[in-house]
């Protein structure tokens, strides 16, 4: 009989390099997406799926995740004095009850695969998530709650899936289909190194996956065979003797919000899509475009006098604007 999934890992562990200096202090999966933080997108979208543990693997910057989860009641009080209860009540209600989440730290900033063994203690031997926060996922269904429906069905590992222009191949891994029915992708292949693949891979892995416990025993060998290198997707494939291996290409948009272009474009997507901030944002977005069309300013001409002003210019459909 299947086993139900009810355990997530969250590994928020990363070095986070390449939103630096931001992320020297903050961990990428805490920056704001409007008025949440990353992770918290993530949290929700596991809570939708069914998902009743919830495990963060944390590095450095763990204390922030940490506060995060927790009940702030000093901040509660002076919001009951203010007549803002309700903002208070819905903040508790965003996070796991006590007992649900659980914090691991790990002492090493490795790989993904490192950060899933570290959960091993916690997971037991039972199917789980694992969801990678800084991958944004917009879905009318959320994308892991899609996955589980699907999962129930072929059992096996399963990553989340979408095709990809050639020219981005080399920021994901990819899977190499046997066979495609519907959303379910039948995989032989799953490679985090697109220039060892054996065809020309549009099918790249999103920062979901459901897996199997045997999953850490592969691990494990993995570990004590090269290193302190442990590589998710090689532990993977060593277990598809046993577990079959198929992507799911989900409905939805993601963000890869470790990426600046990537963060910057869910924050604009996100608030063009609230009621409450959309209409503002919309005319924010005209004013600084219709500024660069009356100078006459090709793009990047726009960006070099930003610049020389001192303000920072951000892209946003094919224009520059200034913040």
């Amino acid at each position: 009989m299947a086993k139900h999934i009810r355990k997530a890992v969250f590994p928020v562990a990363g070095l986070s390099t390449r939103l630096l200096p931001a992320s020297k202090t903050l961990p990428t999966e805490m920056m704001p997406i409007i008025d949440k933080p990353a992770m918290q997108y993530a949290l929700e979208e596991a809570r939708a799926a069914g998902i009743e543990e919830f495990i963060f693997v944390t590095g450095r910057g763990g204390a922030a995740v940490e506060n995060h989860l927790d009940v702030t009641y000093e901040l509660g009080n002076v919001q009951v004095e203010r007549g803002e209860a309700g903002v208070f009540e819905a903040i508790r209600q965003r996070v796991p009850a006590p007992g649900r989440p659980s914090s691991l730290p790990r002492q090493d900033p490795l790989d993904l695969g490192h950060a899933v063994w570290c959960a091993r203690n916690m997971i037991g031997d039972e199917p789980f998530a694992v969801l990678l926060a800084d991958e944004l996922i917009v879905a009318e269904k959320p994308c892991l709650q899609q996955m589980i429906e699907a999962f129930a069905t072929v059992q096996g590992q399963m990553v989340a899936a979408m095709e990809v222009p050639h020219s981005q191949e080399t920021r994901h891994g990819v899977l190499r289909p046997a066979a495609i029915r519907g959303r379910l992708v039948e995989a032989n292949d799953l490679t985090e190194d697109p220039a060892l693949a054996a065809t020309p891979p549009t099918i790249a892995v999103v920062g979901r996956y459901l897996l199997q416990p045997e999953i850490f025993d592969s691990l494990e060998r993995l570990a004590s065979g090269n290193g302190k290198e442990t590589r998710l997707a090689q532990a993977i494939l060593r277990s598809t003797d046993r577990h079959p291996l198929h992507g799911y290409l989900f409905a939805g948009q993601r963000f890869d919000c470790s990426d600046k272009l990537g963060f910057l474009e869910a924050n604009i997507a996100l608030a063009l899509a609230r009621s409450d901030v959309a209409p503002a944002v919309e005319r924010m977005i005209e004013r600084y475009g219709a500024v660069a069309r009356k100078r006459g300013m090709s793009s990047s001409r726009f960006a070099e006098k930003a610049a020389a002003s001192g303000d920072r210019p951000v892209k946003v459909e094919g224009r520059a604007m200034r913040r």
